[in-house]
């Protein structure tokens, strides 16, 4: 009942918006989804001995509503943060691979720069894509990964080094699909090294739980999408833990970060713009909660 409420609230609100005339619906349409946004958190990891830099993008929800324009400013954006590394958490597609080429080709200017590590979202193919009229075989987009010199993870680890720094990349499969197995992973509960978790849903912080690791890099939510002024509404968010829409956490000793990704369904945004998230990683001796 309360989700039905919190549906009819935003519908009312969006009513209203509305009718201050048309300008809205083309500002939520064709101004806002296109209008990307920079964001800069530090966060301080135990057991780094230098800085690094990593720059998180997520869904990129290529489609007829997201053009590849779009994905290629947002990558451009990235580059010019001279990340030391790249996260890559999911929804490359929404529904199908359309102009592959094109997409390879936008895709390998990040690995030319810098290692870039990917994993899979709930579009990319699999139980849950199959099931709602997109791919049922991830192949296709796991193949357009490997083509264009990205390094993928499904329920896998890959040690690093990164600048002069050895770590841990995790790679995680689809909560959604069904996917999602840290347990597979050989030795996780005893990394020593930084550990850094893709996991396409943040929801799957409580598959974690039991493993040690320090930053999870988490995508899906796109921030809510369209999100209410004044008392910051998100009807329709798509995780159980209405907490974890957007932005950096802290989570029983584990930081959580959620970026609210380049792309969108449906090719509408509203108060809530498309992020290329820059995340400056700093040695243990960085201290505070307050990032």
């Amino acid at each position: 009942m309360g989700h039905i409420l919190s549906r009819r609230r935003f519908l009312f609100s969006l009513l209203a918006f509305s009718a201050t005339g048309i300008s809205g619906g083309a500002y939520m349409r064709f101004i806002e989804p296109e209008s990307l946004e920079v964001t800069c958190k530090r966060v301080p990891i135990k057991g780094l001995k230098h800085p690094l830099r990593l720059v998180h993008l997520s869904d990129f929800h290529a489609s007829p509503v997201v053009d590849y324009a779009l994905i290629e400013r947002a990558v451009d954006l990235a580059l010019e943060q001279k990340p030391d590394f790249v996260a890559l958490t999911g929804d490359f597609i929404t529904w199908e691979i359309k102009e592959r080429p094109r997409y390879a080709k936008i895709i390998k200017k990040l690995t030319a720069t810098a290692p870039v590590f990917a994993c899979l979202g709930n579009h990319d193919g699999g139980r849950w894509a199959g099931r709602t009229h997109g791919l049922a075989d991830p192949s296709h987009v796991v193949s357009l990964l490997d083509e264009s010199g990205v390094c993928f993870l499904f329920n896998s680890r890959t040690t690093e080094r990164i600048g002069e720094c050895l770590v841990d990349i995790v790679g995680l499969g689809d909560l959604w699909s069904g996917d999602c197995q840290p347990e597979r992973i050989k030795d996780f509960h005893l990394y020593r090294r930084p550990v850094f978790v893709l996991t396409h849903n943040p929801d799957s912080k409580e598959l974690l739980l039991p493993f040690r690791w320090d930053l999870a890099l988490c995508g899906h939510t796109h921030g809510g999408q369209l999100v209410i002024p004044f008392v910051g509404l998100r009807p329709f968010l798509p995780v159980k833990d209405k907490n974890f829409a957007e932005g950096l956490h802290r989570w029983h000793h584990h930081w959580i970060h959620i970026t609210r990704g380049v792309g969108n369904l449906h090719g509408m945004r509203f108060n809530c713009r498309p992020e290329v998230s820059l995340l400056d990683l700093a040695p243990d001796q960085a201290t505070g909660e307050n990032v």
